[in-house]
């Protein structure tokens, strides 16, 4: 069978329907009105923040395991067009299609660099939730 990557593509950006924030360590000494690191945001836009539940849902929807088994518990989606998430990235949903949802304002950490594939159709970025062993160590 095989893969229409353009009609691919166009389905699973279709699913990305809350807005994101990718920040990032700038460099910058820390602010003193906050006593927090100085982070630079490399990206807002469409984005969709999805458990291992909804994982499975997604793949359910289009008929195919694009995002594959990973070990974290959530991953984050992006279109193409976004930047690769660093290390250490802080990500945040600022914007949720449904009005129910509970993942606005929580923070989570990029566990590695945005996965990547021979055949990319979304960015997937493996996350762990702020409190976890990545945003222990920051």
């Amino acid at each position: 069978m095989l893969l229409d990557i353009p009609a691919t593509i166009a389905q699973l950006e279709g699913l990305l329907v809350d807005t994101v924030r990718i920040s990032r360590l700038s460099g910058a000494p820390i602010d003193p009105d906050t006593g927090e690191p100085v982070r630079e945001i490399v990206y807002e836009g469409q984005g969709a923040l999805l458990s291992t539940h909804g994982q499975i849902t997604a793949t359910q929807m289009t008929g195919v395991d694009w995002a594959g088994e990973s070990a974290a518990w959530y991953q984050l989606l992006t279109p193409l067009t976004a930047p690769v998430a660093e290390p250490g990235d802080q990500v945040e949903v600022i914007g949720a299609a449904d009005t129910t949802s509970v993942a606005v304002g929580r923070l989570w950490y990029a566990e590695a660099r945005t996965q990547a594939s021979t055949w990319e159709v979304v960015r997937v970025t493996r996350l762990d939730e702020q409190g976890g062993s990545v945003g222990a160590m920051l």
